[in-house]
Protein backbone atom coordinates (compact mmCIF):
# COMPACT_ATOMS: atom_id res chain seq x y z
CA UNK A 1 0.00 0.00 0.00
CA UNK A 2 1.69 3.20 -1.14
CA UNK A 3 2.21 6.40 0.79
CA UNK A 4 -0.34 9.13 0.08
CA UNK A 5 0.39 12.62 1.36
CA UNK A 6 -2.10 14.88 3.11
CA UNK A 7 -1.88 17.26 0.13
CA UNK A 8 -2.88 14.48 -2.25
CA UNK A 9 -5.78 13.52 0.00
CA UNK A 10 -7.06 17.06 0.22
CA UNK A 11 -7.26 17.15 -3.57
CA UNK A 12 -9.70 14.24 -3.26
CA UNK A 13 -11.88 15.86 -0.61
CA UNK A 14 -14.74 16.28 -3.04
CA UNK A 15 -15.06 12.54 -3.62
CA UNK A 16 -18.38 11.97 -1.88
CA UNK A 17 -20.77 9.29 -3.05
CA UNK A 18 -24.30 9.94 -1.84
CA UNK A 19 -26.53 6.92 -1.49
CA UNK A 20 -23.74 4.31 -1.12
CA UNK A 21 -24.56 1.42 1.16
CA UNK A 22 -22.84 0.05 4.27
CA UNK A 23 -22.24 -3.67 3.79
CA UNK A 24 -25.62 -5.21 4.50
CA UNK A 25 -26.79 -2.41 6.77
CA UNK A 26 -28.55 -0.37 4.08
CA UNK A 27 -27.43 3.01 5.41
CA UNK A 28 -27.52 6.05 3.16
CA UNK A 29 -24.75 8.67 3.05
CA UNK A 30 -26.14 12.12 3.91
CA UNK A 31 -24.02 15.20 4.50
CA UNK A 32 -24.69 17.47 7.46
CA UNK A 33 -24.48 20.40 5.04
CA UNK A 34 -27.41 18.95 3.08
CA UNK A 35 -29.73 18.15 5.96
CA UNK A 36 -29.05 20.87 8.53
CA UNK A 37 -29.55 24.60 8.49
CA UNK A 38 -26.54 26.78 9.22
CA UNK A 39 -28.02 27.89 12.56
CA UNK A 40 -29.02 24.44 13.81
CA UNK A 41 -27.07 22.36 16.30
CA UNK A 42 -24.71 19.53 15.42
CA UNK A 43 -26.28 16.43 16.98
CA UNK A 44 -23.80 13.96 18.45
CA UNK A 45 -24.09 10.38 19.67
CA UNK A 46 -21.42 9.30 22.16
CA UNK A 47 -20.56 5.61 21.82
CA UNK A 48 -18.70 3.96 24.70
CA UNK A 49 -19.62 5.49 28.05
CA UNK A 50 -17.66 3.80 30.81
CA UNK A 51 -14.45 5.87 30.86
CA UNK A 52 -13.39 8.48 28.35
CA UNK A 53 -16.95 8.69 27.02
CA UNK A 54 -17.96 10.63 30.13
CA UNK A 55 -15.47 13.33 29.11
CA UNK A 56 -16.90 13.35 25.59
CA UNK A 57 -20.40 14.05 26.88
CA UNK A 58 -19.24 16.95 29.04
CA UNK A 59 -17.09 18.40 26.26
CA UNK A 60 -19.82 18.46 23.60
CA UNK A 61 -22.37 19.96 25.96
CA UNK A 62 -20.04 22.95 26.36
CA UNK A 63 -19.62 23.54 22.61
CA UNK A 64 -21.96 26.20 21.18
CA UNK A 65 -24.47 24.94 18.59
CA UNK A 66 -23.87 21.33 19.56
CA UNK A 67 -25.79 18.81 21.65
CA UNK A 68 -25.55 15.18 22.69
CA UNK A 69 -28.75 13.44 21.58
CA UNK A 70 -27.91 9.75 22.05
CA UNK A 71 -25.79 7.68 24.42
CA UNK A 72 -24.71 4.19 23.36
CA UNK A 73 -22.97 1.39 25.21
CA UNK A 74 -22.95 -2.40 24.95
CA UNK A 75 -23.52 -2.50 28.72
CA UNK A 76 -27.01 -1.20 29.45
CA UNK A 77 -26.14 -0.82 33.13
CA UNK A 78 -23.55 1.78 32.16
CA UNK A 79 -25.89 3.37 29.62
CA UNK A 80 -28.69 3.81 32.17
CA UNK A 81 -26.28 5.30 34.69
CA UNK A 82 -25.03 7.86 32.17
CA UNK A 83 -28.61 8.63 31.14
CA UNK A 84 -29.47 9.41 34.76
CA UNK A 85 -26.31 11.52 35.13
CA UNK A 86 -27.21 13.43 31.97
CA UNK A 87 -30.70 14.21 33.24
CA UNK A 88 -29.33 15.37 36.59
CA UNK A 89 -26.58 17.52 35.07
CA UNK A 90 -28.36 19.09 32.11
CA UNK A 91 -32.03 18.77 33.00
CA UNK A 92 -32.69 16.97 29.71
CA UNK A 93 -33.68 13.51 28.59
CA UNK A 94 -31.33 11.65 26.29
CA UNK A 95 -31.88 8.43 24.33
CA UNK A 96 -29.84 5.31 25.15
CA UNK A 97 -29.01 2.56 22.66
CA UNK A 98 -27.14 -0.73 23.09
CA UNK A 99 -26.34 -1.59 19.44
CA UNK A 100 -24.32 1.21 17.83
CA UNK A 101 -25.56 0.15 14.39
CA UNK A 102 -28.94 1.58 15.38
CA UNK A 103 -27.17 4.91 15.92
CA UNK A 104 -25.81 4.75 12.38
CA UNK A 105 -29.36 4.28 11.08
CA UNK A 106 -30.66 7.34 12.96
CA UNK A 107 -31.13 10.38 10.67
CA UNK A 108 -31.23 12.64 13.75
CA UNK A 109 -27.55 11.92 14.50
CA UNK A 110 -25.00 13.98 12.55
CA UNK A 111 -21.81 12.74 14.18
CA UNK A 112 -20.60 9.90 16.38
CA UNK A 113 -17.94 10.19 19.05
CA UNK A 114 -16.15 6.92 19.69
CA UNK A 115 -14.77 6.08 23.14
CA UNK A 116 -15.03 2.31 22.70
CA UNK A 117 -12.17 -0.21 23.19
CA UNK A 118 -9.31 0.01 20.70
CA UNK A 119 -10.22 -3.12 18.74
CA UNK A 120 -13.50 -1.46 17.65
CA UNK A 121 -12.25 2.01 16.67
CA UNK A 122 -11.37 1.54 13.01
CA UNK A 123 -14.35 -0.59 12.00
CA UNK A 124 -16.82 1.73 13.74
CA UNK A 125 -15.17 4.71 12.04
CA UNK A 126 -15.44 3.15 8.58
CA UNK A 127 -19.05 2.08 9.07
CA UNK A 128 -19.96 5.53 10.38
CA UNK A 129 -18.37 7.22 7.36
CA UNK A 130 -20.30 4.92 5.07
CA UNK A 131 -23.47 5.81 6.95
CA UNK A 132 -22.87 9.52 6.33
CA UNK A 133 -21.80 10.37 9.90
CA UNK A 134 -18.82 12.49 10.87
CA UNK A 135 -16.56 10.84 13.42
CA UNK A 136 -14.48 11.75 16.45
CA UNK A 137 -12.42 8.65 17.25
CA UNK A 138 -10.38 8.21 20.40
CA UNK A 139 -6.75 7.21 20.25
CA UNK A 140 -5.52 4.87 18.99
CA UNK A 141 -7.76 5.20 15.96
CA UNK A 142 -6.64 1.73 14.87
CA UNK A 143 -5.84 -1.60 16.46
CA UNK A 144 -3.34 -2.54 13.75
CA UNK A 145 -1.39 -0.85 10.95
CA UNK A 146 -3.56 -2.00 8.01
CA UNK A 147 -6.68 -0.40 9.45
CA UNK A 148 -5.19 3.10 9.20
CA UNK A 149 -5.38 3.35 5.43
CA UNK A 150 -8.94 2.02 5.54
CA UNK A 151 -9.98 4.93 7.77
CA UNK A 152 -8.33 7.42 5.42
CA UNK A 153 -10.00 5.85 2.38
CA UNK A 154 -13.40 6.02 4.07
CA UNK A 155 -13.05 9.66 5.14
CA UNK A 156 -12.21 10.85 1.65
CA UNK A 157 -14.52 8.56 -0.29
CA UNK A 158 -17.55 9.61 1.76
CA UNK A 159 -16.40 13.19 2.41
CA UNK A 160 -16.55 12.81 6.18
CA UNK A 161 -14.86 14.81 8.91
CA UNK A 162 -12.84 12.28 10.93
CA UNK A 163 -11.09 13.80 13.93
CA UNK A 164 -8.40 11.88 15.79
CA UNK A 165 -8.50 12.28 19.58
CA UNK A 166 -4.98 13.71 19.81
CA UNK A 167 -6.00 16.83 21.69
CA UNK A 168 -2.45 18.15 22.07
CA UNK A 169 -2.88 19.41 18.51
CA UNK A 170 -5.56 21.86 19.70
CA UNK A 171 -3.45 23.25 22.55
CA UNK A 172 -2.32 26.79 21.81
CA UNK A 173 0.92 26.20 23.70
CA UNK A 174 1.78 22.95 21.90
CA UNK A 175 1.00 24.44 18.50
CA UNK A 176 3.32 27.33 19.36
CA UNK A 177 5.97 24.85 20.51
CA UNK A 178 5.86 22.97 17.21
CA UNK A 179 6.17 26.25 15.30
CA UNK A 180 9.27 27.04 17.37
CA UNK A 181 10.72 23.69 16.30
CA UNK A 182 9.96 24.54 12.66
CA UNK A 183 11.57 27.96 13.06
CA UNK A 184 14.79 26.53 14.47
CA UNK A 185 14.49 27.78 18.05
CA UNK A 186 16.50 24.83 19.42
CA UNK A 187 18.48 24.39 16.21
CA UNK A 188 18.36 21.34 13.97
CA UNK A 189 15.96 18.92 15.65
CA UNK A 190 17.29 15.38 15.30
CA UNK A 191 15.63 13.38 18.07
CA UNK A 192 12.35 13.18 19.94
CA UNK A 193 11.45 11.10 22.97
CA UNK A 194 7.94 10.08 23.96
CA UNK A 195 7.39 9.26 27.63
CA UNK A 196 4.52 7.45 29.33
CA UNK A 197 5.17 6.90 33.02
CA UNK A 198 1.79 5.82 34.34
CA UNK A 199 1.02 4.12 37.66
CA UNK A 200 -0.28 0.69 36.60
CA UNK A 201 -0.76 -1.71 39.54
CA UNK A 202 -1.08 -5.49 39.69
CA UNK A 203 -4.49 -6.42 38.20
CA UNK A 204 -4.41 -10.06 39.31
CA UNK A 205 -6.35 -12.70 37.42
CA UNK A 206 -10.10 -12.89 38.01
CA UNK A 207 -10.65 -16.01 35.90
CA UNK A 208 -13.75 -16.97 33.92
CA UNK A 209 -17.25 -15.98 35.01
CA UNK A 210 -20.78 -15.61 33.68
CA UNK A 211 -21.58 -12.68 31.39
CA UNK A 212 -23.21 -9.97 33.54
CA UNK A 213 -26.84 -9.18 32.90
CA UNK A 214 -27.23 -6.21 30.58
CA UNK A 215 -23.94 -6.70 28.72
CA UNK A 216 -23.94 -7.70 25.04
CA UNK A 217 -20.65 -9.56 25.19
CA UNK A 218 -20.78 -10.67 21.55
CA UNK A 219 -20.98 -7.03 20.50
CA UNK A 220 -18.25 -6.04 22.97
CA UNK A 221 -15.98 -8.70 21.47
CA UNK A 222 -16.79 -7.57 17.93
CA UNK A 223 -13.94 -8.24 15.47
CA UNK A 224 -11.73 -9.92 18.10
CA UNK A 225 -11.69 -13.70 18.67
CA UNK A 226 -14.47 -14.91 20.95
CA UNK A 227 -13.29 -16.16 24.35
CA UNK A 228 -15.08 -16.92 27.62
CA UNK A 229 -16.08 -13.84 29.57
CA UNK A 230 -13.69 -12.56 32.22
CA UNK A 231 -13.62 -9.39 34.29
CA UNK A 232 -9.94 -9.20 33.38
CA UNK A 233 -11.18 -7.45 30.23
CA UNK A 234 -14.45 -5.62 30.88
CA UNK A 235 -14.49 -2.65 31.37
CA UNK A 236 -10.90 -1.34 31.45
CA UNK A 237 -8.15 -3.93 31.63
CA UNK A 238 -8.62 -4.97 27.99
CA UNK A 239 -5.89 -2.34 27.42
CA UNK A 240 -3.32 -4.90 28.57
CA UNK A 241 -4.38 -7.77 26.25
CA UNK A 242 -3.24 -7.92 22.63
CA UNK A 243 -6.59 -8.89 21.07
CA UNK A 244 -8.23 -5.67 22.31
CA UNK A 245 -5.60 -3.14 23.41
CA UNK A 246 -2.08 -2.06 22.56
CA UNK A 247 -0.40 -1.46 25.92
CA UNK A 248 0.45 2.02 27.16
CA UNK A 249 2.34 2.97 24.01
CA UNK A 250 -1.01 2.49 22.23
CA UNK A 251 -3.05 4.07 25.00
CA UNK A 252 -1.78 7.32 26.55
CA UNK A 253 1.23 6.95 24.26
CA UNK A 254 -0.60 7.89 21.05
CA UNK A 255 -0.62 11.53 22.13
CA UNK A 256 3.15 11.31 22.38
CA UNK A 257 3.82 9.24 19.25
CA UNK A 258 1.76 11.79 17.33
CA UNK A 259 3.71 14.69 18.81
CA UNK A 260 7.05 12.93 18.18
CA UNK A 261 6.29 12.78 14.45
CA UNK A 262 4.64 16.21 14.28
CA UNK A 263 7.50 17.94 16.08
CA UNK A 264 10.19 16.16 14.05
CA UNK A 265 8.38 17.01 10.84
CA UNK A 266 8.21 13.43 9.54
CA UNK A 267 5.11 12.30 7.65
CA UNK A 268 6.05 8.68 6.93
CA UNK A 269 6.73 5.66 9.10
CA UNK A 270 10.32 4.74 10.00
CA UNK A 271 12.66 2.33 8.21
CA UNK A 272 14.20 0.63 11.25
CA UNK A 273 12.36 -0.40 14.43
CA UNK A 274 13.47 -2.21 17.54
CA UNK A 275 11.81 -2.66 20.91
CA UNK A 276 12.68 -4.36 24.17
CA UNK A 277 11.01 -4.74 27.54
CA UNK A 278 8.98 -7.14 29.58
CA UNK A 279 6.99 -7.86 32.71
CA UNK A 280 9.32 -7.27 35.65
CA UNK A 281 6.87 -6.26 38.37
CA UNK A 282 3.65 -8.28 38.63
CA UNK A 283 2.63 -11.88 38.12
CA UNK A 284 -0.79 -10.89 36.82
CA UNK A 285 -2.78 -11.55 33.64
CA UNK A 286 -1.46 -8.60 31.62
CA UNK A 287 -0.01 -9.69 28.27
CA UNK A 288 1.65 -6.39 27.34
CA UNK A 289 5.01 -5.29 28.76
CA UNK A 290 5.13 -3.19 31.93
CA UNK A 291 8.42 -1.64 30.84
CA UNK A 292 9.12 -1.06 27.16
CA UNK A 293 11.60 0.99 25.14
CA UNK A 294 11.16 1.33 21.37
CA UNK A 295 13.44 3.03 18.87
CA UNK A 296 12.33 4.25 15.43
CA UNK A 297 15.03 5.27 12.97
CA UNK A 298 14.66 7.55 9.92
CA UNK A 299 18.11 7.18 8.32
CA UNK A 300 17.43 9.33 5.25
CA UNK A 301 16.15 12.22 7.39
CA UNK A 302 18.88 11.63 10.03
CA UNK A 303 16.23 11.60 12.74
CA UNK A 304 15.32 9.18 15.48
CA UNK A 305 12.40 8.64 17.88
CA UNK A 306 12.72 6.95 21.26
CA UNK A 307 9.66 5.88 23.20
CA UNK A 308 9.57 4.72 26.81
CA UNK A 309 6.84 3.09 28.88
CA UNK A 310 7.31 2.68 32.63
CA UNK A 311 4.48 1.51 34.85
CA UNK A 312 5.73 2.12 38.37
CA UNK A 313 8.16 4.16 40.49
CA UNK A 314 10.34 6.37 38.30
CA UNK A 315 11.86 9.82 37.89
CA UNK A 316 9.95 12.32 35.74
CA UNK A 317 12.53 13.45 33.14
CA UNK A 318 12.47 17.23 33.68
CA UNK A 319 8.83 16.97 34.66
CA UNK A 320 7.72 15.19 31.48
CA UNK A 321 6.50 11.99 33.11
CA UNK A 322 3.81 11.96 30.45
CA UNK A 323 5.06 14.05 27.56
CA UNK A 324 7.86 14.59 25.06
CA UNK A 325 11.40 15.89 24.82
CA UNK A 326 12.87 17.28 21.57
CA UNK A 327 16.61 17.61 21.07
CA UNK A 328 18.31 20.11 18.76
CA UNK A 329 21.91 21.19 18.27
CA UNK A 330 21.27 24.40 20.25
CA UNK A 331 19.04 23.14 23.05
CA UNK A 332 16.08 21.00 23.97
CA UNK A 333 12.32 21.37 24.48
CA UNK A 334 10.21 19.66 27.14
CA UNK A 335 6.48 19.06 26.58
CA UNK A 336 4.61 18.43 29.81
CA UNK A 337 1.17 16.86 29.60
CA UNK A 338 -1.26 18.43 27.16
CA UNK A 339 -0.64 22.16 27.38
CA UNK A 340 2.88 23.16 28.55
CA UNK A 341 6.27 23.54 26.92
CA UNK A 342 9.65 24.73 28.21
CA UNK A 343 12.96 25.24 26.42
CA UNK A 344 16.58 25.11 27.60
CA UNK A 345 19.76 26.09 25.76
CA UNK A 346 23.42 25.20 25.74
CA UNK A 347 25.59 23.29 28.14
CA UNK A 348 24.26 25.23 31.14
CA UNK A 349 20.61 24.62 30.25
CA UNK A 350 19.72 28.29 30.15
CA UNK A 351 15.92 28.69 30.22
CA UNK A 352 14.20 29.96 27.08
CA UNK A 353 10.61 30.51 25.90
CA UNK A 354 7.87 28.59 27.69
CA UNK A 355 4.10 28.67 27.82
CA UNK A 356 1.03 26.97 29.27
CA UNK A 357 -2.21 27.25 27.29
CA UNK A 358 -4.91 24.75 26.37
CA UNK A 359 -7.46 24.41 23.59
CA UNK A 360 -10.75 22.73 22.70
CA UNK A 361 -10.28 19.73 20.42
CA UNK A 362 -14.00 18.89 20.42
CA UNK A 363 -14.97 22.41 19.36
CA UNK A 364 -12.45 22.18 16.53
CA UNK A 365 -14.19 18.99 15.38
CA UNK A 366 -17.62 20.63 15.47
CA UNK A 367 -16.29 23.72 13.67
CA UNK A 368 -14.95 21.48 10.88
CA UNK A 369 -18.32 19.72 10.60
CA UNK A 370 -20.19 22.99 10.27
CA UNK A 371 -17.71 24.32 7.69
CA UNK A 372 -17.42 20.93 5.88
CA UNK A 373 -13.70 21.69 5.75
CA UNK A 374 -11.03 19.09 6.57
CA UNK A 375 -8.31 21.73 6.32
CA UNK A 376 -9.32 23.40 9.59
CA UNK A 377 -9.08 20.17 11.59
CA UNK A 378 -6.34 20.02 14.19
CA UNK A 379 -6.48 16.21 14.35
CA UNK A 380 -6.94 15.27 10.67
CA UNK A 381 -7.66 11.73 9.57
CA UNK A 382 -4.06 11.11 8.45
CA UNK A 383 -2.94 11.33 12.07
CA UNK A 384 -5.34 8.46 12.83
CA UNK A 385 -3.04 6.24 10.82
CA UNK A 386 0.46 7.55 11.46
CA UNK A 387 0.34 8.17 15.21
CA UNK A 388 -1.25 4.77 15.85
CA UNK A 389 0.93 2.89 13.37
CA UNK A 390 4.13 4.08 15.03
CA UNK A 391 2.97 2.48 18.28
CA UNK A 392 1.92 -0.70 16.47
CA UNK A 393 5.34 -1.02 14.82
CA UNK A 394 7.06 -0.84 18.18
CA UNK A 395 4.74 -3.49 19.59
CA UNK A 396 5.36 -5.77 16.62
CA UNK A 397 9.14 -5.44 17.08
CA UNK A 398 8.72 -6.25 20.77
CA UNK A 399 6.60 -9.30 20.05
CA UNK A 400 8.90 -10.82 17.39
CA UNK A 401 11.96 -9.82 19.46
CA UNK A 402 14.22 -8.56 16.69
CA UNK A 403 15.23 -5.46 14.77
CA UNK A 404 12.84 -4.92 11.86
CA UNK A 405 13.36 -3.23 8.51
CA UNK A 406 10.26 -1.48 7.20
CA UNK A 407 9.33 -0.10 3.77
CA UNK A 408 7.45 3.16 4.54
CA UNK A 409 6.09 3.37 0.99
CA UNK A 410 4.57 -0.11 0.77
CA UNK A 411 4.05 -0.12 4.56
CA UNK A 412 5.32 -3.68 4.92
CA UNK A 413 8.29 -5.28 6.64
CA UNK A 414 11.12 -6.40 4.40
CA UNK A 415 11.84 -10.12 4.53
CA UNK A 416 9.86 -10.88 7.68
CA UNK A 417 6.56 -12.68 7.19
CA UNK A 418 6.02 -13.17 10.93
CA UNK A 419 6.06 -9.41 11.40
CA UNK A 420 3.96 -8.80 8.29
CA UNK A 421 1.19 -11.05 9.61
CA UNK A 422 0.90 -8.69 12.60
CA UNK A 423 0.15 -5.71 10.37
CA UNK A 424 -3.48 -6.84 10.30
CA UNK A 425 -5.69 -9.37 12.07
CA UNK A 426 -8.18 -12.15 11.34
CA UNK A 427 -11.61 -10.53 11.80
CA UNK A 428 -14.50 -12.39 13.38
CA UNK A 429 -17.60 -12.33 11.21
CA UNK A 430 -19.75 -10.34 10.81
CA UNK A 431 -17.43 -7.71 12.28
CA UNK A 432 -14.95 -7.56 9.40
CA UNK A 433 -13.11 -4.59 7.96
CA UNK A 434 -14.02 -4.49 4.26
CA UNK A 435 -11.20 -4.82 1.76
CA UNK A 436 -12.96 -2.32 -0.50
CA UNK A 437 -14.23 0.75 1.28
Amino acid sequence: MGKISRRDFLKQAGLASAGLMVGGLGLSNKSYANVKGANNKVRVAVIGLNGRGKNHIAAYMKVPDCEVVTLCDVDMNVARERQADFKKTYGKDVAIVQDFRKVLEDPNVDAVSLATPNHWHALQTVWACQAGKDVYVEKPATHNVWEGRKIIEAAYKYNRIVQNGVQLRSSEAIREAVQHLRDGLIGRVYMSRGLVYRWRPDIGDQGISAVPEGLDYDMWTGPAPMRPFTRNLVHYNWHWHWNYGNGDVGNQGIHETDLCMWGLGVDTLPEKITSMGGKFLWDDCKEVPEVQTSIYHYPKEKKIIQFEVRNWCTNLEDGAGVGNIFYGDKGYMVIKGYDTYETYFGQNREPGPKRTAGGDHFKNFVDAIRARDMKIQNGPVETCHLSSALAHLGNIAYRVDRVLTFDPIAETFIGDEDANRMLTRVYREPYSMPETI
